[in-house]
């Protein structure tokens, strides 16, 4: 592919790119690039904003180049302290590999297994001993290290900072130095870790890798960055109708930054979309739905993209009720209290979230708002609702 069009694609959503010259000559050689990402699989679960990294790999891949998925099981049993206010607590080895298994299975997803170099940072670092780890520490300045935004919060804030935290940039640079990648992507807040692999190449006598740094997802909504903790995500194991929904959650000024960053359609698929939405041809809807159906069709298919489109249209655009609603059946006194039988039916995870979520009003009974969560409903059946898309036929005895 002609080198210009192969930037435009690169660059595509990239917040970052140090430098596009560099880039070039080494895509004019003609040869496969080592293009590098490390996780530390520190939590189980990923969701969209962790795969906006992931989808520009996918490209680097159709684009023919070579892709290292480096699974950080010796620098996740330090922490990334990238934006950390604290220092994080340890997870042993096991933690880590076990992690690590899961995020092969929904990186995968994604990824071309076939064309994806799977590492492990133990290959190399578990063979350091204490003078190499010495050796690795003098190449950088203490100075230089405090120069990095969160370290030098601390620091001025007088919040501990250990001194192994400082090996974690150092680790992930020399990461860089044993795969000899010639680019590595990364967050926004991943920067300087991602400069530091520049740093130990140079002085390994490597040319520079470059770096491209990705922009932080906006979750559902539109302020935060996608998180479980704010409950804006989308997760990659979601199930098709409830990732369809929440895509149909957000705003419509959202859904292109959406497009641009996590979905499998071109550039000029989506300038030819949104230019339907402009001129009134295309509802912002429809183009909502295509998005969501790309996005559930990416994990799980695309027949369950369609599936989910016609699910949704049948519950919410609509109203109605779903022909699969789950029956559940409860005792009338205490089991019968809201906050209980959701909770045991499994529409929400604990009882604690059943009571948050009466109280912001998203529990109605047979189509009526209700804000009660301890008082309990008398014998009958129910038509219960939980948010938007969660509902339970509950038969009270």
């Amino acid at each position: 592919m002609d080198i210009d069009k192969q930037l435009e694609i690169i660059q595509r959503g990239c917040a970052e790119l140090i430098n596009v010259e560099e880039l070039r000559k080494k895509l004019q050689r003609g040869k496969p690039l080592r293009v590098k990402m490390g996780f530390d699989p520190t939590a189980p679960d990923l969701h969209l904003g962790h795969c906006v990294a992931i989808h520009k790999l996918r490209h680097f891949q159709e684009l023919g180049h070579t892709v290292i998925f480096l699974i950080g099981d010796f620098t996740g049993m330090i922490g990334d302290p990238s934006g950390r206010s604290e220092t994080r607590p340890p997870l042993t080895r096991e933690d880590v590999l076990r992690n690590a298994e899961t995020y092969k299975e929904q990186v995968f997803k994604i990824l071309d297994p076939e064309k994806t170099e799977v590492r492990f940072n133990s290959e190399w670092m578990d063979k350091f001993d204490a003078a190499d780890f010495i050796r690795l520490a003098s190449r950088y300045t203490v100075a230089r290290m405090l120069e990095r935004d969160d370290f030098e919060k601390r620091y001025k804030s007088n919040t501990p900072i250990s001194v192994h935290e400082f090996l974690y940039p150092l680790i992930q640079g020399y990461d860089s130095v044993a795969l000899k990648a010639d680019i590595e992507l990364g967050g926004t807040d991943q920067k300087f870790n991602l400069l530091m692999g520049r740093h130990l190449q140079s002085q390994e006598g490597q040319e520079s890798q470059c770096i491209m740094t990705m922009p932080i997802l906006e979750g559902l909504d539109g302020v935060k960055k996608m998180s479980k903790s704010y409950g804006n995500y989308i997760g990659v194991n979601d199930e098709p109708a409830d990732m369809f929904g929440k895509v149909m959650s957000i705003s419509d000024e959202l859904m292109w930054r959406y497009y641009e960053l996590v979905s499998r359609k071109s550039l000029e698929e989506i300038a030819e979309l949104k230019k339907g939405v402009e001129s009134g041809a295309l509802h912002p809807k429809a183009a909502k739905e295509e998005l969501a159906m790309d996005i559930v069709g990416q994990y799980h298919g695309d027949d369950k993209g369609e599936e989910a489109r016609q699910g949704f249209n049948a519950v919410f655009a609509k109203g109605g009720i779903p022909d699969d609603i789950e029956t559940f059946s409860c005792e009338q006194g205490e089991a019968s209290a809201p906050a209980a039988f959701l909770a045991d039916a499994g529409l929400s995870k604990s009882r604690g979230e059943a009571r948050r979520l009466i109280k912001q009003g998203a529990f109605s009974v047979d189509g009526e708002k209700n804000e009660d969560a301890e008082a309990p409903l008398a014998k009958g059946e129910y038509i219960i609702k939980l948010g938007k898309k969660r509902f339970l036929k509950l038969l009270v005895q």
